[in-house]
Parts: structure tokens; C-alpha cells; sequence
């Protein structure tokens, strides 16, 4: 509404200023893109239970259950509208436990579970607002806190061991067939393992158009692309690209809406920035496996993306 200055009869136009960033602030539309995620996981869940037995529901239940108290929690504090009937904290809590290995503690999750819902959400404003990908962010502090438990890999046959990368990094021991690894019936965290389950959810998202193909091709290309560059046999790229969290992370999380560039343009970059990281850290970097800490690199250059790759401003006149 316009208000008129008594003295100077002057119209005074209220300020406004209008960022570009993607806003999700309605309900229905956010749990209906988040129940879409959760049945895209739902493959990978059942996989995960298969092959590391009833521990691993377990662990999911307790992620999930620890997410939706954070942010019930976060919200009652800050004063904000009560919105875990969104699903996004669900969501939070299966990746969460995706990032975790089958034979973690289980107050391991919950941990988790407080720094991402109440630590980088809902004191960054809640969902929309949160500059870096809660489960990333969680799983981040989770393997600089507790380094041991979060590398303590157990296979399906409850023998531990060097997960694939590991096995490449160190340069000792057996690798597992492209087969195994596809399926996943390898050691690992609960969802880096089966690549196969993982991309099945992923064609459904791609379907339903909850996500973006162009930024997990871009991330897997650009780390394919690499890695050779970098001195890595063609005949390993399959287990870069079945190995660790690239299938996960691409298509699962760097499609992230709150943590990513708003414009086409903007996701390609982000994407193509979080594969040269990932084969960067995996190759010369000290660990075998870089996904998470290239995700949240970018998560971070995103509003520096946003700022010189604007969207063109509707009805404007080119300048001859």
C-alpha cells in the first residue's frame, strides 16, 4: 500500500529487497517433494536392512525419531510455527543414518540428529534458510569427533575391513567385484552400498521432477573426468563411481533446494565445483572418500555463485 509524507503530498514507495534464493516455506508443497524422497530411499533402506540386518533399522528409526525432536525442539525455542509435519527432518534423519556405518552406537544418530535440526537448521532460520546441508553438515562433525567409530566399517558377512576406497587409497588388499559393489554387498556405510537401489530411487525423483538431472550428471561427469587427469587407471574409475557416496551425494544431496544456486546455470557450476573437489581429496587429498566435505565446500560458495550468475530480470531491455 502507498503512503502519502503529509508535508510534501510525496508518494513514499515501501523498501523491499528480493533475493533470488529458493524459498520453501509452504507446507503442502514441501512434504509433498520430501514424501517423494522418502519413497525414492525406501530401495536403499530395505538394502541397507538386508545386508547389515535389523541394527541398521534400528539406527534409521533412531535418526529419524532424534531429527523430528531437534526440530520440534529448535522450533518451540526460537518461537517459530511447528513444522515437522513437513517430512524434511524425516528426510534429514534417513540421510543421517545413510552417513553413518551399520555397527555405529546408537547415541551416535542422535548426535547427529541435534547438530543438524537444531545447530545448522533452526537456528539458521529452519527449512529454506540453512546454508549447508544438514545431514552433511552432521556427518561432518561426526567423523571429526569420532573418527574411529565413524570408519569402523563392517561388511554383510559382519567381517570388518577397508572399504573399496580405502583398499585404492591404501593400495593393499582385494577389491570386490563390480558386481558386489553395484549391489551392494560390500562394507561401508548404511547407504553409500548399493549403487543400484540408490539410482532406482533416483529415477523415480527424475520422474517425478523433485530433482534437477543436469546437477548429478554434471557432479559424476566432472569427477569422471578428472580422475584420470589425476593419474587414476580407467580400469578403477567403476569403483570411484560405485565406491563411497558419489551416487548418494549426486543425486540425493547436491540437489539439495536450500543449499543450492537458484539459476540453471548456477547448478551446473556447483555441481561441476563439488566433482573436481571430490576427485581432488580422493586422489591427493589424505582421504579415501571426499563427497561430503565437497558438498559443503559448495554448499558455502553458493551465495557467492548467486551473486555473479544472476537470473535475467523479467522484461528487460537489452542495451545495444
Amino acid at each position: 500500500m502507498e503512503n502519502k509524507d503529509l508535508q510534501t503530498n510525496e508518494i513514499i514507495q515501501p523498501k523491499m529487497d528480493i533475493l533470488s534464493y529458493p524459498y520453501i516455506k509452504d507446507s503442502a508443497s514441501t512434504s509433498s517433494i520430501m514424501l517423494d524422497v522418502i519413497i525414492a530411499l525406501i530401495p536403499a533402506i530395505a538394502g541397507s536392512v538386508y545386508f547389515f540386518g535389523l541394527n541398521a533399522l534400528l539406527l534409521i528409526a533412531i535418526s529419524i525419531a532424534s531429527c523430528v525432536v531437534f526440530e520440534f525442539l529448535g522450533q518451540k525455542i526460537y518461537k517459530k510455527p511447528i513444522r515437522i509435519s513437513d517430512l524434511s527432518a524425516v528426510v534429514t534423519g534417513i540421510l543421517i543414518a545413510f552417513n553413518i556405518p551399520a555397527n555405529a552406537p546408537l547415541w551416535m544418530p542422535v548426535f547427529g540428529g541435534f547438530f543438524a535440526m537444531f545447530i545448522i537448521k533452526e537456528s539458521f532460520g529452519g527449512i529454506g534458510n540453512n546454508f549447508i546441508n544438514p545431514a552433511l553438515g552432521a556427518r561432518a562433525l561426526l567423523m571429526a569427533s569420532w573418527g574411529t567409530e565413524m570408519t569402523s566399517y563392517v561388511a554383510p558377512d559382519a567381517l570388518s575391513g577397508a572399504t573399496p576406497l580405502g583398499i585404492l587409497k591404501e593400495g593393499t588388499g582385494i577389491l570386490p567385484s563390480i558386481f558386489d559393489m553395484a549391489i551392494g554387498n560390500i562394507g561401508g556405510v548404511l547407504g553409500e552400498t548399493s549403487s543400484i537401489l540408490l539410482l532406482i530411487g533416483a529415477i523415480y525423483l527424475l520422474i517425478r521432477k523433485v530433482i534437477d538431472w543436469k546437477v548429478p550428471l554434471a557432479y559424476i561427469i566432472s569427477t569422471v573426468v578428472l580422475l584420470p587427469i589425476l593419474g587414476v587407471d580407467f580400469d578403477l574409475i567403476p569403483y570411484h563411481i560405485l565406491g563411497g557416496g558419489l551416487i548418494l551425494g549426486a543425486f540425493y544431496m547436491a540437489t539439495d533446494y536450500a543449499t543450492n544456486p537458484s539459476t540453471e546455470l548456477g547448478r551446473i557450476i556447483f555441481a561441476i565445483g563439488c566433482g573436481i573437489i571430490t576427485a581432488l581429496i580422493r586422489v591427493v587429498g589424505s582421504l579415501p572418500e571426499g563427497v561430503s566435505y565437497a558438498i559443503l565446500i559448495m554448499n558455502v560458495v553458493t551465495p557467492m555463485i548467486d551473486k555473479y550468475i544472476q537470473p535475467k530480470v523479467f522484461g528487460e531491455v537489452k542495451t545495444k
